[in-house]
């Protein structure tokens, strides 16, 4: 059983969260990022990938999901891999797995069984459908989720099937994000009263909570239960998207009444300002708003709204993100090792964060991190092969 112990900063780690442990049983989408966003915050982060994956199905070198953490290779299936990850538990502050309900328990990782070891630890759970339920138990993808939780019927234009948000909304707004929002809430408490427990982090919960506004509005009348009917859906003239000259687009969210009136004046619309508050007018305004931006390129738009409060911006492909020069003024975008990708965020003025390594090869930082966590010199022998012992998918 582990004794309380403070927290030491490991050499060349920087953040908030510097000296954190934080052991990440290998997983994709949203389990890795929520593990990197403890990263980048400064955590050490061990993850313990399995021979032969699982991954991207891209170069590890490439997965930027795995910055800012070390890796050890551990054969769950092996009779002593869960030893082994009970090892890294007792000695770790926080734990992350992404299996099914009951998987890690029947590999002998689960919460009892590190619990038991370190009562301390905050054990982290990330799933689509939760641990209990009527679909706990099935497979799932952050589109499934979105969409059982009301809000990918929201996202689209009326009349045609709703656009699906790549899975950022459900794996990463409603998964990642919640996950280390709870981490962070039970580590404290663990750090106050010493006791650790399981955070349940489901897809549909988080992405449900992330609608909180747009219910409060349906209860009230304010929002319609259809796709772009809405102020903020696409259903409203002066916030949404309009396609320019060149075939780009141009997103517009001149919502309040000035700023409103700059966008016409800059478009050269004066004349259609009072439509903004007749929705009877709204298809009228939305054509001539339309025909408008199709006489000019996006970069010539650009150039109109620029030092303006129209709330008007060019709509930027991933590569063109970076180079915007706001975005490059703030380092929103880092390059490190050839590879572009976000910077940490958010930021701190006493304890920055940055990206301090590459993606974590598997296996690569298996003798560092027995050396820094205190393992065992024979911690890392070969797998001894255990037939009965099957990795769940």
């Amino acid at each position: 059983m582990s004794e309380a112990r403070t927290p030491t900063r490991t050499p060349g780690t920087e953040g908030p969260l510097a000296g954190v442990r934080v052991v990440e049983l290998a997983g994709i989408g949203p389990g890795p990022f929520a593990a990197m966003l403890l990263a980048d915050l400064g955590a050490d982060v061990v993850r313990v990938d399995r021979p032969g994956g699982p991954g991207l199905g891209i170069d590890p070198a490439h997965d930027v999901t795995n910055r800012n953490k070390r890796s050890v290779l551990v054969d769950l299936k092996a009779a002593n891999g869960p030893a082994r990850v009970l090892d890294l538990a007792e000695r770790a502050d926080v734990l992350i797995e992404g299996y099914r309900p009951g998987v890690a328990e029947r590999l002998g990782v689960g919460p009892g069984d590190c619990h038991a070891r370190n009562p301390r630890l905050v054990y982290g759970r990330m799933t689509g459908w939760g641990q209990d339920g009527p679909l706990a138990p099935r497979a799932g993808h952050d589109i499934g989720y979105i969409a059982l939780t009301g809000t990918l019927g929201m996202i689209g234009d009326p009349g045609r099937p709703p656009a699906a948000p790549a899975n950022l909304l459900g794996d990463y707004a409603g998964g990642s994000l919640y996950l280390v929002v709870g981490i962070l809430a039970a580590l404290h408490h663990a750090r106050e009263n010493g006791t650790g427990q399981v955070v349940d982090a489901a897809i549909v919960d988080g992405t449900a909570h992330l609608s909180a506004m747009i219910h409060g509005m349906l209860s009230a009348g304010g929002w319609q239960d259809r796709r772009g009917a809405n102020l903020l859906d696409g259903g409203c003239p002066f916030y949404g998207t309009y396609e320019t000259a060149d075939g780009r687009y141009m997103a517009v969210g001149a919502l309040e009444p000035r700023f409103y009136a700059e966008f016409t004046r800059l478009l050269g619309l004066p004349d259609l300002a009072p439509a903004r508050d007749d929705l009877a007018r709204w298809p009228e305004l939305r054509a001539a708003v339309a025909a408008r931006f199709r006489t000019r390129t996006r970069d010539e738009w650009t150039a109109v709204f620029e030092d303006s409060d129209a709330c008007t911006a060019p709509v930027l492909s991933l590569r063109e993100a970076p180079h915007h020069p706001h975005l490059a003024a703030r380092s929103t975008f880092t390059d490190h090792d050839g590879i572009t990708q976000p910077a940490p965020a958010p930021r701190f003025s006493a304890t920055p964060t940055a990206v301090r390594t590459g993606p974590a090869l598997p296996g690569a930082d298996t003798e560092a991190v027995v050396r820094d966590w205190g393992l065992a010199p024979g911690w890392a022998p070969a797998p001894l092969p255990n037939p009965e012992v099957h990795h769940p998918q």
